[in-house]
């Protein structure tokens, strides 16, 4: 490798295989870093509050909770590990090692597949409970949904393991110089992967919305026709039905904000752009982890009464586990 007289070297010992130290002088490159890192402490601190609402909270133990509490977890992972990592990369020559640089993107592949899973998790448990809601209780409970999460992230990790065989069996092979961290699979691998962690899943999401949305608008009409005549038992289940038709709205919104900020992803990766572009489209991607909790936020008055009962230090005091949230 050829370097430029008065190039910065990553490594000036190795004149001949060191990588050029990166650029970071551009009014955009400084401005995109910064949102970045308010992106990175947003989305660990909010997906924070959302893991610790559920987990301390028992009336909050339920089996959708459980579901976005696993979507918490992925989305405080790309917070806390992925975006800080991403900006190192961007920024810095890569002094952490091969093997370092494998287990990043390992580790990156394992929490996107996971999210992709937890939002078919969440998909299915809104289609069951909007479409089959008499055989919802008993199909979906706290156990099942703790046995689907584990697989979930069971099946990112053996994916994940898979995907990347090479690259952890020979960390470094895509290395065009020391002090750069790159994974290059093929372009047979990338279309299997569009296929399984992209295309399947989201076609998956999509119908059952669809559904869900058919069914939700029908229920809504024949509720509000039969609204006057109902006695105090029948009004009970409406408000039940009412819940869950508010639960699947917001659930959609989850949904739709991240095949927004997921579609973009796919398309840069298969189709190939300029690097300015490219680095728009992994804002994009990131940011979807830290508006899922705004959206929690924004929807469910349960989150923001556990905010503030976290805020406050109120879990600190005895018993405070058995408050009610859904009041």
């Amino acid at each position: 490798m050829e370097i430029q007289d008065g190039a910065e070297l990553c490594f000036p010992q190795l004149l001949n295989t060191s990588c050029r130290k990166p650029t970071r002088h551009r009014f955009q490159d400084v401005f995109l870093h910064i949102v970045m890192w308010s992106i990175s402490v947003l989305t660990v601190v909010l997906n924070l509050l959302v893991i610790i609402s559920v987990s301390h909270f028992r009336q909050l133990h339920t089996p959708t909770n459980i579901l976005l509490l696993s979507l918490a977890v992925s989305d405080f992972l790309v917070g806390i590990v992925l975006l800080p990592g991403e900006i190192y990369v961007q920024t810095q020559c890569w002094f952490l090692g091969d093997v370092m640089c494998s287990l990043y993107f390992y580790l990156l592949y394992i929490v996107f597949s996971a999210s992709v899973g937890n939002m078919v998790l969440i998909s299915i448990d809104r289609y069951v409970a909007i479409c089959h809601p008499l055989h919802y209780p008993t199909r979906v409970t706290v156990t099942k949904a703790k046995l689907c999460v584990f697989l979930c992230w069971f099946c990112s990790v053996f994916y994940s393991s898979v995907v990347f065989k090479d690259a952890l069996n020979q960390p470094g092979i895509n290395n065009s110089c020391y002090g750069e961290c790159v994974v290059i699979n093929s372009y047979t691998a990338d279309v299997v992967d569009l296929v399984i962690n992209f295309v399947a899943p989201v076609t998956v999401i999509i119908l059952l919305h669809m559904r869900v949305f058919v069914v939700a608008v029908s229920q809504a009409h024949a509720m509000r026709s039969h609204t006057a005549a109902v006695t105090h038992q029948h009004s009970v289940t409406l408000s039940t039905r009412k819940s869950e038709l508010k639960a699947a709205r917001t659930l959609g919104v989850l949904v739709l904000v991240f095949l927004i900020c997921f579609c973009p992803f796919y398309c840069v990766i298969l189709a190939g752009t300029s690097p300015h572009t490219a680095n728009l489209v992994f804002l994009m991607f990131y940011l979807n982890s830290c508006l899922n909790p705004l959206i929690y936020a924004l929807f469910y008055p349960w989150f923001r009464k556990a905010v503030k009962h976290i805020v406050t230090l109120q879990i600190l005091q005895p018993g405070s586990c058995e408050v009610s949230m859904l009041q």
